[in-house]
């Protein structure tokens, strides 16, 4: 029986995706459940398993092709008459699955035998094998020798240059030196298509900066009181919540209750109109492979500083896996980056439209700081407020962050709600 893979319904905001990869190739076996294919949209990796096991018959989307909603990706064959030994190991496809090319005797141009591997290469790059060197037994290609033939090591005008710069004898008549002739290395260059989240990113970034009237407020704050709680009182809040005691749970933390004495910093524009948002969903950027994502921490002021903590832990390890949904990442009211983590001193963070404000986390770094007339060492960081002036007033916008530093600077005040 003949099995259909389509793509899921997509949501309403996500008009497609691409293709990313197939894991399996025609005639292998699948088990239920075992990912298939993966299709890579806007924000999320979706893997697409196997609704039951079977054989992969035949692949109608190829590697970087647009689908959508419903559309046909491939077949799964499950009318399977090898026994499960022959199924598991597959070294023999069975007579309904897509044919392949055979191992032993393929159907090709070339004088020696080459693997489909090496094939690929010779016809994406539209190279000659005859002009290439191979190592393999009889001169056969092998799939490093096309690489290597690519990154200019059998190029041969830098081989005939190699060939020019050695002595004719091995043994020098006189003492004088021979000048060292610097062999001139290929310049290589890639190009490569954007994938789909770095091209939605682009977007976005460019309409923040052309549609919103973006100015930065800066601060500097002190966290040696929260260097305290938490050398008091990591070991104890680990034992109790499974995770360790970070930073993040802080300043989402001191961000909600700023935002609620400054509620246009939690605001956004539609039209002409003003959207007061009395909830506080917080978005966390995290950095990938694959790029810059924001994962929403909803309804921030109900979770206690475990919740937060567990949260932000789990958003990272997601992320990286690419397996965020796209509950995960819709909607946001307000916006936190930490560039610290990767050294940086101070930013101006862009808005992640529609929201109004960001605030940009940086390094913390010990600097000489005057408290009570004294000079002492303290922990410092550089905080950043970027907000849309078109909503923002100076005067809301450093009342914001000034309200932030209070906070962190005297923590027990989030807890007493003063």
């Amino acid at each position: 029986m003949q099995i259909e893979i389509p793509v899921p319904n997509l949501p309403e905001s996500v008009q497609d995706a691409t293709l990313l990869d197939w894991r399996k190739a025609p005639g292998d076996a699948v088990a239920q459940g075992e990912t298939l294919v993966e299709l890579e949209t806007d924000k999320v990796i979706l893997d697409i398993p196997a609704p039951v096991s079977g054989i992969l018959k035949q692949i109608l989307r190829n590697k970087g092709d647009l689908v959508t909603g419903g559309e046909l990706l491939g077949i799964l064959e499950t009318s399977i008459t090898q026994n499960s030994s022959l199924i598991q190991n597959t070294p023999v496809l069975p007579e309904t699955a897509a044919p392949v090319a055979a191992v032993t005797t393929p159907s090709h141009p070339y004088k020696q035998p080459v693997s489909p591997a090496v094939r690929r290469l010779l016809t994406e790059h539209g190279l000659d094998p005859s002009e290439i060197p191979g190592s393999g037994k009889e001169g056969r290609l092998s799939r490093q020798d096309v690489m290597d033939y690519l990154a200019g090591r059998h190029d041969p005008a830098i081989a005939k240059q190699n060939d020019s710069a050695q002595p004719e004898n091995d043994i020098q008549t006189d003492n004088t030196s021979t000048p060292v002739q610097r062999v001139a290395q290929p310049r290589a260059e890639r190009r490569l298509p954007m994938t789909r989240l770095r091209a939605r990113i682009a977007e976005r970034m460019l309409a923040s900066r052309q549609n919103t009237a973006t100015l930065t407020t800066f601060n500097e704050v002190s966290l040696h009181r929260i260097y305290e709680l938490r050398n008091l009182y990591k070991t104890r809040f680990e034992q109790e919540h499974g995770v360790k005691l970070g930073f993040m749970s802080f300043f989402v933390k001191a961000t909600v209750e700023a935002l609620k004495r400054v509620p246009i910093v939690n605001a956004s524009i539609d039209g002409n109109d003003l959207v007061y948002h009395d909830y506080y969903d917080i978005g966390l950027a995290v950095s990938t492979e694959r790029g810059l994502v924001v994962p929403v921490l909803r309804d921030a002021d109900t979770l206690s500083f475990g919740e937060i903590e567990k949260s932000v832990v789990e958003f990272s390890r997601k992320a990286r896996a690419g397996r965020l949904s796209y509950e995960e990442l819709a909607g946001g009211t307000f916006s936190i980056t930490n560039g610290g983590i990767f050294g940086s001193m101070l930013s101006t963070p862009i808005i992640n439209p529609p929201q109004s404000a960001i605030l940009g986390m940086h390094a913390i770094k010990e600097r000489p700081v005057v408290e009570n007339g004294e000079i002492v060492i303290r922990p410092m960081i550089y905080l950043a407020l970027s907000y849309d002036h078109r909503l923002i007033d100076g005067r809301d916008a450093v009342s914001f962050l000034y309200t932030i530093k209070e906070l962190l600077e005297d923590p027990i005040r989030m807890v007493l709600h003063i």
